[in-house]
């Protein structure tokens, strides 16, 4: 498989299951108003998301000197996804606060996603990068890795819905906790990747 198309499911699935802000009101409003509720909420990234993407790959294609940049955008894209694995091995559960409020889930999903810094730290560090590599194959390599993370961020935040509409007590069984390791271990790999792309955009290594 190729490696950004795969970069992209991994970072997508991390980004779908993980602990957050959205992911947060995903499994609010499905407990409280349905699974329909929830996926309206978890298709937020779809309206928020371009304008950073687009930002972000402009800035980094301007910007002079772009290898030695893109060399420590890559290092702390590594050290960043290094924090999202320790993030993903200390979750044991996913604690949610319910508060009895109007539906309003696309907008209170849009809101709650463009808000938080989160988007705005991948798409600089780790996306943007991501996307501007894989332009330098083809752009059918770069739309894998963006096809790859959005079908498996969506997909991942959509299933979360289901479940807690249908399975309260699965969400905050041990499965969760099991899932969030398996994807924290793949995000090392990726983040040993990065780190040493960026070693070597610096040529740290040597000739």
């Amino acid at each position: 498989m190729d490696i950004f198309l795969t970069a992209g499911i991994v970072l997508g699935l991390s980004s779908g299951f993980s602990p957050g802000p959205l992911t947060t009101l995903v499994i609010s409003q499905s407990l409280q108003y349905g699974a329909r509720e929830g996926v309206k909420v978890a298709l937020a990234p779809c309206i928020t998301d371009l304008p950073i993407i687009l930002v972000s790959v402009f800035a980094l294609t301007r910007l002079g000197n772009f290898q030695t940049i893109l060399g420590f955008i890559s290092i702390l894209g590594g050290i960043f996804l290094v924090y999202l694995a320790y993030l993903s091995f200390k979750t044991t559960k996913l604690d949610v606060n319910i508060k009895l409020t109007d539906p309003q889930s696309l907008g209170k999903g849009t809101l709650v996603n463009f808000l938080n810094p989160g988007p705005y730290l991948f798409w600089l560090t780790i996306g943007a990068p991501n996307v501007v590599e894989a332009w330098s194959h083809s752009p059918l390599v770069a739309a894998g890795f963006l096809g790859g993370f959005y079908i498996c961020l969506i997909g991942g935040k959509m299933s979360l819905a289901v479940i807690a509409a249908n399975s309260r007590q699965l969400l905050a069984g041990r499965m969760y906790a099991y899932v969030m390791r398996i994807l924290g271990g793949l995000l090392l790999i990726l983040a040993f990747i990065m780190l040493r792309e960026g070693v070597l955009f610096l040529n740290l290594l040597g000739p």
